[in-house]
């Protein structure tokens, strides 16, 4: 318990964060109007000068995985050749895949694959409702929610990870910065580049807690008839926010483990049962060939950016997915890094991108192609609820198609908790290992006191957010696609510095015997004083 001792507010990180969002708080609270027109003009602003950039980004980091992966350096273990996993295969499968998926392909398996059958996407001249927009309509979202987007977390993780355990450095985002800025990368130039993360990673999360209490409202109305009101998105918050709080308490090894323990379970057993009992035959055929259509539009869907058409469907859609990706990358990959000590490079890419992307084509294949075979011989059933109730509640009107509709529906929300608490749980614990000093951060829990002030910070952002869309968006589709600003408000610099960590990585391994302090103890440059003085400090 020495360590424990050890933690200290660190005032850098800690103080200015607290101070922006406490006036994010305020603006919302006093202008909700004025707080969503900022979000989607700080959005505008992004899409329409960086969106080329965000697109070449999802590649280069494609790239650069693929590189290590199938290089010399995929054998690199992190924490050195001694180190001894702290999880076992099955505890590190179940917490990659909740904490990356998070609400993600609950919420989305249905919801995207209906939408773009009944919207088809620009340019390619598709009849709504047809064969050739429904496969377009699984193949693009099997691409959204496949590789490219676990690779944003991937690439991180990996830095991360090697970063802390190789290089011994302290659990920071800066740390990867080192081949780069070195000492500087402890200096004013870490400070703002943690601050940046640190709020990315907070918006992230109050964005995926608003998309989640959306959605809860949207079960209750459907399995209970309560209304969707703010009161009732309030309260579930404040559930949502009490139990990833209570959790944390218990630290990784037995909250976050045990919560996607159980939740990767329900996963399977929601897939198996929808699989089984929906139109077996006709998902695994249809999943084949959207799967085939995904591979020969990849480059294409990856990069249109509708520049002649002067076309937003990209903004709405494709890039606002990757900009989604690289905001929640150093929440993500931090802690997909912390928790990796022991594995190989190849082990972790395996783990944390083919394994989940493959999980999640393999959801939207069976979800997908379930309900658009529903959608096409039903006229137009779940679009009809979409259009009147909002995309929330696409998934508990698919549900009502199947046996057991009231059962599978309670079950559909304890997997939505799971997966949020899941995620919120360890992001908190991330934040709050951000804001303090800490000798071993990577093994110390963070205070609680810091945990509950990010937990409420963090959610009453996220139903200030919710306020602010129901007040300034016109219908219940605009709600829900209105919860995607909130963490575009961090994505332009956090964008910058995910760039810098490509380069800074590639540094790492190609130069790996400057910075590999296990492996090369006698020729690393890194300056072990200073590191163990700003551990320590």
């Amino acid at each position: 318990m020495k360590s424990e001792t050890k933690n200290v507010v660190r005032k850098v990180i800690f103080v200015p964060m607290s101070i922006i969002f406490i006036a994010i708080i305020l603006m919302g609270i006093i202008s909700p109007t004025a707080f969503y027109n900022l979000e989607v003009a700080i959005s505008d602003f992004q899409y329409n000068w960086f969106g080329w950039l965000y697109s070449l980004m999802a590649l280069a980091n494609l790239a650069i995985l693929a590189w290590l992966f199938v290089s010399k350096y995929g054998s690199v273990k992190l924490g050195g050749e001694d180190a001894k996993p702290i999880l076992s295969r099955w505890s590190w499968f179940a917490i990659s895949l909740c904490g990356g998926i998070g609400t993600g392909i609950v919420f989305w398996g249905i919801a995207e694959p209906i939408f773009h059958l009944n919207s088809p996407i620009p340019g390619l001249n598709q009849v709504a409702g047809s064969a050739e927009a429904a496969l377009s309509a699984l193949s693009v979202s099997m691409i959204h929610w496949g590789i490219p987007a676990y690779a944003h977390y991937c690439l991180f993780g990996v830095a991360v990870g090697f970063a802390i355990y190789n290089m011994k450095l302290p659990f920071r985002i800066s740390s990867v910065l080192y081949p780069i800025f070195g000492k500087k990368s402890f200096e004013t130039v870490g400070d703002i580049v943690d601050n940046v993360c640190l709020f990315a990673i907070a918006v992230s999360v109050s964005a995926i807690l608003a998309v989640a209490s959306l959605q809860f409202g949207a079960g209750f109305n459907a399995v209970f008839g309560l209304e969707p009101n703010n009161l009732v998105r309030g309260i579930t918050l404040i559930v949502i926010v009490a139990t990833f709080i209570i959790s944390s308490y218990t630290g990784l090894q037995k909250g976050i483990r045990q919560l996607s323990d159980l939740n990767a379970k329900v996963f399977i057993g929601l897939l198996v049962f929808i699989f089984i009992f929906g139109a077996t035959r006709f998902s695994m055929f249809f999943t084949v060939e959207a799967i085939g259509e995904s591979i020969s539009t990849f480059f294409t869907r990856m990069t249109y950016l509708g520049a002649i058409e002067d076309d937003k469907w990209p903004m709405w859609w494709t890039v606002i997915y990757w900009i989604w990706m690289i905001v929640y990358a150093p929440m993500v990959g931090l802690f997909l890094g912390r928790i990796a000590k022991g594995r190989t490079i190849r082990e972790f890419i395996i783990m944390n991108l083919i394994v989940p992307a493959s999980f999640a084509v393999l959801w939207f294949g069976v979800f997908g192609s379930n309900a658009i075979h529903l959608e096409m011989t039903q006229g137009g059933e779940i679009w009809n609820v979409i259009q009147t109730q909002g995309l929330e509640a696409s998934v508990f009107s698919f549900l009502q198609n199947f046996p057991l509709a009231f059962l599978t529906s309670i079950a559909f929300m304890i997997t939505l908790f799971l997966s949020v608490v899941t995620l919120c749980d360890s992001m908190t614990s991330t934040v709050a290992s951000l804001s303090i000093n800490a000798s071993n951060a990577t093994e110390v829990e963070p205070p609680n006191s810091i945990k509950i002030f990010w937990g409420l910070v963090m959610s009453s952002v996220a139903f200030l957010s919710i306020i602010a869309t129901t007040q300034s968006t016109e219908g219940a589709i605009d709600v829900i696609q209105s919860t995607k600003l909130l963490p575009m408000t961090a994505a332009l610099p956090v964008l910058f510095i995910f760039v810098l960590v490509g380069i800074s990585m590639v540094k790492m391994f190609v130069q790996r015997e400057n910075y590999d302090v296990v492996y090369f103890p006698d020729k690393a440059k890194v300056d072990s004083e200073l590191i163990t003085e700003l551990n320590e400090q």
